[in-house]
């Protein structure tokens, strides 16, 4: 049960990781971001958006790794 609830977790951090960067107002808007007014420019560029899509796909991936792990556990 307890890994089912990490590669849920996983999976759905990862979804948001992939697809909030793309979603211009909800990462353009973004409070933190709106504190740090210096920042901004380089927190709304695409290489800051793909490394964030990035980060998420590693954790999609790491969700998948885990729902394969935890079959064949179940399969033995």
């Amino acid at each position: 049960m307890e890994r089912m609830i990490a590669v849920l977790l996983r999976l759905y951090i990862g979804l948001a990781l992939c697809f909030v960067p793309w979603f211009r107002p909800l990462w353009d808007n973004n409070p933190l971001f709106l504190h740090l007014p210096a920042l901004l420019p380089l927190l709304t560029s695409g290489a800051v958006r793909g490394l964030v899509s990035g980060l998420g796909l590693l954790n999609l991936w790491l969700a998948l790794d885990g729902a394969i792990r935890s079959s064949r556990e179940w399969e033995s």
